[in-house]
């Protein structure tokens, strides 16, 4: 079976402030920007991988959410456990100290984990944990 991962998407609450970090703090190119307000949706993706992108989107735009569902999301994003994504790169120092310049929040620094790889993570504006393994070679 050949599959691979296309779009992800992770929640935004600042379409202006997401964009900025993708874009100007991870270096990810804008493939699309359609909406208005803080109604956007938002496709980032890495330089030179066009069939892997992030969809950033309001949350719980969806009509059929109820209010306590949205309350329940906005908990949730300001505790960093609804959106999470996980990046890779050969690089980890680099790319922490590059994160850490433009003003990313730290939540951790790089570390060798028990389990056999060594990553760092943050979070975007909206809140979403950003995870950075290493990747060895």
């Amino acid at each position: 079976m050949d599959i691979t991962i296309h779009t992800v998407f992770l929640p935004h609450e600042d379409p202006e402030a997401s964009l900025a970090f993708y874009r100007d703090t991870l270096g990810f190119e804008v493939r699309n920007d359609v909406g208005k307000g803080k109604m956007r949706w938002i496709t980032v993706g890495p330089a030179g991988q066009p069939e892997t992108s992030i969809v950033l989107t309001p949350p719980a735009a969806d009509p059929g959410i109820t209010d306590e569902e949205r309350r329940i999301i906005a908990e949730m994003m300001a505790k960093g456990t609804y959106g999470i994504i996980v990046l890779a790169t050969p690089d980890l120092d680099g790319v922490f100290e590059r994160l850490q310049a433009g003003d990313a929040e730290v939540a951790q620094e790089p570390t060798e984990q028990p389990y056999g790889i060594r990553d760092c993570a943050f979070r975007d504006p909206a809140g979403n944990m950003i995870r950075i393994n290493e990747v060895r070679g």
